[in-house]
């Protein structure tokens, strides 16, 4: 008998890496939950028989758990989940706001929370283990001059710590946690910066495509003896000056 197919959830899924990322496991059998604020409307995706797609905000715990509800109501389980939903904003550290602050706390570490916790409990429920993987930054291990990004990257480098609290934390029941360190990656959020300029932000001087980020989360995905791990997928950035 062929075993069921598993049940991811992917936040931030209503375009550029989060879509990428609905298509790619789709690809692979899975049954996929989608959620941001406008994912219904998203010009990428539409809901089928393996997608559901939900709006809301991640980083509010009601958002969170009808995303769960409906996973569970839908597709029968919650065997893995990609926290992709993030804010990223360049300027000087000086001029971030406390609504800034603040929005960036609510989607990149909330919207990881909220998520996991509830995964995490179901996982437990299922007992066949599972899979959590966040998306980080190359930036968080090595800044570069000119792209000031330092209150991002406190939200950024927290993922990164928890990652590896919480392998330690679930290792015996094999529920895993990773994450996934794009560098510059050919997206919406770059649709008016110069590719020419783009390029010298990566040893390779290569920009990184949507599938390379949602391959790298899917690897991590299937790979059952992999957690605690922070896969870069930036052309070396994160190693040094260049």
């Amino acid at each position: 008998m062929n075993n069921p197919p598993k049940t991811v959830i992917v936040t931030g899924a209503s375009q550029g890496i989060g879509a990428g990322i609905v298509r790619a496991f789709l690809a692979r059998g899975y049954n996929v939950v989608g959620t941001a604020r406008n994912a219904t409307k998203s010009r990428e995706l539409s809901t089928s028989g393996h997608l559901a797609l939900i709006d809301g905000d991640i980083g509010q715990f009601e958002t969170a758990q009808k995303v769960a509800e409906i996973a569970l109501k839908k597709f029968g389980s919650i065997d893995a989940v990609v926290a992709n939903a993030g804010i990223f904003l360049v300027k000087p550290f000086t001029e971030y706001t406390a609504e800034d602050f603040r929005a960036l706390v609510s989607t990149n570490l909330a919207g990881f929370i909220y998520i996991a916790q509830l995964a995490v409990k179901q996982m437990q429920a299922q007992k066949n283990g599972g899979s959590i993987v966040s998306i980080s930054a190359a930036l968080a291990d090595n800044p570069i001059a000119g792209v000031p990004a330092s209150v991002p990257m406190i939200t950024k480098g927290g993922l990164n710590a928890v990652i590896g609290s919480l392998a330690l934390e679930y290792a015996k029941e094999h529920i895993r946690f990773n994450a996934v360190a794009p560098g510059v990656v050919d997206t919406p959020l770059h649709a008016d910066n110069s590719n020419d300029v783009l390029k010298t932000l990566s040893p390779m001087g290569t920009i990184s495509t949507v599938e390379d980020i949602a391959g790298a989360v899917v690897y991590l995905t299937d790979a059952s003896h992999i957690t605690g791990e922070v896969l870069h997928v930036d052309g070396g950035a994160h190693v040094g000056k260049w």
